[in-house]
């Protein structure tokens, strides 16, 4: 067990949704994304509201301008070979405004995070307006 998994928690119910959305989202028509983040007193990660986003600049309304969030998301592409490709990665907003106890507590968590949400590849970006440009990170690295 690594100590990244000793320190930081997911309750049962957020293992579930977590799954339901990877494997809800894998032929999405649209892009889908949730919000995660974790509780400083707790260390339990969880999603930050209710809410699935199916649009970008709504997502990047939500970050926040001063604290680091984890954003699954399931962004499909049409590749340049004509080929749709649903990407599903983790995005680690970091905000180079954040302090720096929740960069650490964000850092700590990245990896486990990653390995429970299942994801390809954690893009990271360090305000929201990055999300406007992220279908060419998407298709970039494919």
């Amino acid at each position: 067990m690594s100590s990244e998994s000793r320190l930081y928690t997911f309750s049962p119910e957020t293992k579930e949704k977590l799954r339901k959305f990877r494997l809800g989202t894998s032929r999405a028509k649209d892009p889908q994304a949730v919000i995660y983040q974790i509780d400083k007193h707790t260390l339990e990660i969880a999603q930050a509201d209710k809410e699935t986003y199916t649009n970008m600049q709504e997502l990047a309304d939500e970050l926040p301008d001063h604290s680091p969030r984890y954003v699954l998301l399931s962004y499909p592409l049409t590749l340049p070979s004509g080929r749709l490709s649903v990407p599903y990665v983790l995005i680690y907003h970091l905000p180079v405004t954040c302090n720096a106890e929740l960069r650490m507590l964000y850092a700590g968590a990245k990896e486990l995070m990653r390995n429970t949400a299942e994801v390809g590849r954690v893009i990271e970006i360090e305000n929201a307006e990055d999300l406007e440009d992220i279908e060419s990170k998407l298709g970039a690295e494919q």
